[in-house]
């Protein structure tokens, strides 16, 4: 069964939370803090499969989830690091964001595995809490929690020469002539289901990747028919082959086809029409002229109307194999005139940012017994758990996130004064304005 779309969630684990505990001894009356830090939450890492061609497993699996981290304990003991967990996906995956639709990753290219989302780090025990004033902390920081999201999972294929035409017009018989694919073909429209992938090899080493786009409909850039799980799979292609039936054999124009094509694509993506492409004149095999003088020959047509404006016609049959190979020549010189490397969907949605920033609470607070300003809650643990505060660039983010977040305001309204400590989550530091 092939898939190319799913719907995951996934969500790395938990940070073991930090130990509060004093060593003791014989003989050692009053033993400093030995509280052991929590072990970091599990990773959640995507990898590239060879092997895999379809996301059909995620219909049968949707909830991936990394190990939690385990607890610190006494005497300096560290808590475990939860396990990772690695989900595999096919090559050419494009993993979105399910809400916004937003790219995060393109398992493409480059990327081969990829860390999608980290485990909540594990908390510090009291024992880094130590200080010439407080010899006995009785605080820890807790582990920072688990972080999730709602995945939506598209296989595009990766071929750099995409078959597109209507229903019949005879694009698996020609996949099958060229290629050592063996696409299902009947005489029906749809027949073609799924993408289908074939090698081209040519003479001296030449060749290319071919797909065997599904027929298309008119309306299908408006999600008519099976549209966008059609076309989808044309926007890797680097070069384009418009499949023509020139005989009519269903008593469709095939000029009229053309244009109905490039609007579809022109609908769905500006930039597909971009691409080099060429048109095969099928079925040449079953045009007749029938003696009445009337005779007017279609791929003459194809060609007066179509390669005044650059786009060069090759009359061909895939029942015989007349023309085909001047085809696959000429097409192989485009290819190869393109850059090598797959068109890569870039990032538009970080997930380290996007959770770290978002609406989750926190409170401020004045705590008399300890004489500080108290900062905490869920969104400053992530932010705290995700910033590296001793390197420029993080201290920068810090301040403006305490910024941004009005937190510096309530500070103001609470009556902080310059040199006032302030507390989040064992940090402590002094406020200056």
């Amino acid at each position: 069964m092939f898939a190319d779309r799913a719907k995951i969630f996934i969500s790395s684990g938990k940070g073991g939370d930090g130990h509060v505990s004093f060593r003791r001894e014989k003989y050692v009356t009053n033993g400093g803090p030995d509280g052991g830090d929590g072990g970091n939450g599990g990773d959640v890492i995507f990898v590239v499969d060879e092997g895999l061609n379809t996301l059909v497993d995620f219909r049968h699996i949707r909830k991936y989830k990394a190990g939690n981290g385990e607890d610190g304990g006494k005497r300096n003991c560290r808590g475990k690091d939860g396990e990772d967990i690695i989900i595999k996906v096919p090559e050419g995956t494009v993993i979105k964001e399910a809400e916004s639709d937003k790219v995060i990753v393109d398992m493409s290219g480059e990327n081969r595995r990829v860390t999608l989302l980290k485990g909540g780090r594990g908390g510090n025990g009291n024992q880094h809490y130590a200080t010439s004033t407080m010899q006995a902390p009785k605080y820890a920081q807790p582990g920072q929690p688990a972080r999730e999201l709602e995945l939506a999972l598209e296989l595009k294929v990766i071929a750099d020469v995409g078959l597109v035409g209507f229903p019949n017009v005879g694009k698996s018989t020609f996949l099958s002539r060229v290629t050592n694919a063996k696409p299902k073909i009947a005489n029906y429209h749809f027949t073609t289901l799924n993408p289908n992938l074939g090698v081209v090899d040519l003479d001296e080493g030449k060749g290319f990747v071919i797909a065997d786009i599904p027929g298309l409909i008119e309306g299908a850039s408006k999600g008519q028919g099976l549209g966008y799980d059609f076309l989808r799979h044309i926007e890797r292609c680097k070069v384009l082959i418009h499949i023509l039936d020139a005989a009519g054999s269903e008593g469709r124009d095939p000029i009229e086809d053309y244009y109905a094509i490039y609007k579809e694509l022109q609908e769905y993506n500006l930039d597909l029409n971009k691409r080099p492409s060429v048109i095969a004149a099928n079925k040449v095999d079953a045009i007749y002229d029938d003696g009445s003088g009337e005779f007017e020959d279609p791929v003459k047509r194809i060609e007066l109307e179509f390669e005044p404006k650059g786009i060069k016609v090759f009359p061909i049959s895939a029942v015989t194999g007349e023309g085909v190979k001047e085809l696959l020549y000429y097409v192989d010189g485009l290819v190869k005139e393109l850059p090598d490397e797959p068109k890569v969907f870039e990032r538009e949605y970080d997930p380290e940012s996007e959770l770290i920033n978002s609406d989750e609470p926190y409170s401020v607070y004045y705590d008399e017994k300890a004489d500080e300003y108290v900062i905490e809650g869920p969104r400053i643990e992530k932010m705290l758990g995700y910033t590296n505060l001793e390197s420029e660039k993080g201290f920068k983010f810090f301040q403006d996130f305490l910024k941004d977040t009005g937190i510096l305001e309530e500070l103001e309204k609470l009556g902080i004064q310059e040199e006032d400590t302030v507390r989040m989550y064992g940090f402590s530091f002094s406020y200056y304005k």
